[in-house]
């Protein structure tokens, strides 16, 4: 059949089609009429246009190749996917956080669904004389001997998601929600807002783009910075070099997205592209890194100063660590984001193929620390795909302290994965800008929902706590954790992982992996290369 004829086809079925629908709805000829001609024009623009080829040679009908494109991702999730299928989360992650959120019954009917022999799946070993359950979370303290300013924080708290990439709506809910529930809000680079500042504790991120304490060359300025962290609510501040969503990567708020809001939050001017360089212009080497640290400290009148990363070359973490000791400058906590984050949009090439995953990250920032003797004086926090009070203990177990999550807090606010982020046409009015869709956000209603998920998991947290007869979280350790490798080969965590004992690194004689060995031996406190 040819093109001409398909077309020809296409539109006396439309022109049947406008006129049933007429006759449906009791209007007059001139409504089909209008139809007709309204369709007859879109064909005689596919015709004619040179930019898409199916359009031009399947006018009209080609359009609904473009539509199903469109809601592919909508098809495959509400009707295909089962509940354990889906990605970044599946049906049955979203549910849990959706079920919390609303605080509505979250109990699993007629057993798992889960393949219990399957490879890659992870159990917790409970104890046959569990503990009572704890009444109250036990806070974790963040603020090492050099800060005069430390706080207690949440095993579970808000990840960086900044003003600009969330709507203000969606921050200022996630900001009320930290407030009621006690747990920390961390700002995202791009400043700290009006939106920010509804009484939740704030961890104030600081990346290479310097924004809200940045002079007119896009430098750092102490004075602003001074300034901002007097604010009461910001508790810590965060360094961040790198993420999991674009590891090594900078970025670009272009022109036409810029707001008064949002350049005001930045410190940027109106009418210009806002840059966030590959890497910070204060520092260089190790040894700078965490100089530029021992400043922010200072400045700041004693806060509690990290910082966040997505690992990459071991090397160069252990450079950091040998700088440590060589400056005795420590950072307060060390926040690993695994490359399987990523609220921000990114290239294919650096979200998928960039950066080491969350547990082989922690485990190797957390050996280093105990290796070189420094463990016990730097709080871990692990970020990356952090949903359920599960996927805290495992972390706890491999390493860290506590833990942020990004996309459970965003699932909280009503996200529903529609992965249209980097378009501005978030459904929900979380990750957009535009005004018609961030007015659906209610955010007295998604403060409550964000409170409520952080308060269901917490209780779960320590609900497993009881079972394995523990009586603090911090106790989770690897030997509690398996993981099935396949039908008939079982591990636990730490058979999984090599562990490193207190002070191997420095110990001559100790006898190291090549994993960790090899980078420790080239680093050099003054040289990230």
């Amino acid at each position: 059949m040819s093109a001409k004829m398909l077309v020809l086809i296409t539109l006396a079925l439309l022109i049947a089609l406008s006129v049933a629908m007429v006759a449906l709805v009791g209007g007059g000829w001139w409504v089909a009429l209008g139809l007709v001609l309204l369709l007859t024009a879109v064909a005689i623009r596919d015709l004619i246009q040179s930019r898409r080829t199916l359009l031009r040679n399947f006018p009209l009908i080609g359009h609904g190749r473009y539509i199903i494109e469109d809601f592919r991702h909508h098809f495959r999730q509400y009707l295909i996917e089962s509940d354990r299928d889906g990605n970044p989360f599946s049906h049955e992650q979203r549910a849990l956080v959706y079920r919390r959120a609303k605080g509505v019954n979250d109990v699993v009917p007629f057993g798992t669904i889960q393949n219990v022999y399957g490879s890659d799946y992870d159990w917790l070993n409970h104890s046959m004389s569990p503990s009572r359950k704890l009444e109250e979370e036990p806070r974790v303290r963040i603020g090492g001997e050099d800060c005069s300013k430390s706080f207690d924080a949440s095993h579970f708290n808000i990840s960086a998601m900044s003003f600009g990439s969330l709507s203000g709506r969606a921050i200022a809910a996630l900001n009320q929600g930290a407030r009621k529930g006690g747990f920390f809000h961390n700002t995202g680079e791009g400043g700290i807002s009006e939106h920010h500042r509804h009484g939740g504790d704030l961890v104030w991120e600081i990346a290479s783009g310097y924004f809200g304490c940045r002079d007119d060359k896009g430098g750092f300025d102490p004075a602003q910075f001074a300034d901002k962290a007097g604010y009461p609510q910001v508790r810590a501040i965060e360094l961040k070099l790198s993420q999991g969503a674009k590891p090594g990567g900078g970025g670009m708020l272009p022109a036409s997205k810029l707001t008064p809001e949002l350049a005001a939050a930045r410190g940027v001017p109106m009418g210009q592209d806002v840059i966030s360089p590959s890497c910070h212009s204060e520092f260089s080497t190790p040894t700078g890194l965490l100089e530029f640290i021992a400043r922010l400290r200072e400045l700041s009148g004693g806060l509690p100063v990290g910082m966040k990363l997505c690992l990459g070359r071991r090397v160069e973490f252990m450079a950091v660590v040998k700088a440590m000791h060589e400056t005795g400058i420590k950072p307060d906590f060390i926040t690993i984001d695994g490359s399987e984050g990523g609220t921000g949009a990114a290239s294919l090439e650096l979200s998928n193929h960039v950066g080491m995953a969350l547990r082989d990250a922690l485990v190797f920032a957390h050996n280093t620390l105990v290796g070189a003797g420094l463990r016990d004086q730097i709080r871990v926090i692990a970020s990356g795909k952090v949903i359920s009070a599960f996927d805290i203990a495992r972390n706890i177990a491999l390493g860290a302290d506590l833990c942020n999550s990004a996309r459970g807090m965003m699932f909280a606010l009503g996200c529903i994965q529609a992965r249209k982020c980097e378009t501005n046409r978030c459904p929900t009015g979380v990750a957009t800008q535009d005004p018609l869709r961030v007015n659906g956000l209610d955010v007295a209603d998604k403060a409550e929902r964000v409170y409520r998920y952080h308060r269901n998991t917490i209780r779960h947290l320590l609900e497993l706590v009881a079972v394995t007869g523990l009586d603090h979280p911090g106790k989770f350790s690897p030997e509690l954790f398996h993981h099935r490798l396949n039908e008939r080969k079982v591990i636990s965590y730490h058979e999984f992982y090599h562990w490193l004992n207190p002070g191997d690194l420095k110990d001559s004689g100790a006898t190291l992996p090549a994993w960790y060995a090899e980078p420790w031996e080239r680093a050099r406190p003054d040289s990230f290369r």
